[in-house]
């Protein structure tokens, strides 16, 4: 068998680097969460709502139609409850 090469023809040096790829950025990932956690500590701390904070995020990534859209079921949900 060639140098670097499984039995099924994989490139071992390929595979690695994929591995290794694949750690860094969980790695990165893991700082990150870290970092995220921080600012909301630190915005927890200066009397902001996290929870809303959150959703504002979430809402923000969302394309304004689709924003809409959701924002339409949920009020036809809660109409249809009795709520609000």
């Amino acid at each position: 068998m060639p140098d670097g090469a499984t039995d099924k023809g994989i490139s071992a040096q390929r595979l690695k680097s994929f591995i290794e790829r694949i750690e860094r950025l969980e790695e990165e990932k893991k700082t990150l969460g870290t970092d995220l956690k921080e600012v909301y500590a630190e915005a927890k701390g200066g009397g902001f709502d996290t929870k809303i904070m959150r959703q504002v995020v979430r809402l923000r990534k969302m394309d304004k139609q689709d924003r809409q859209e959701q924002e339409a079921i949920l009020q036809l949900y809660l109409d249809a409850i009795g709520e609000l």
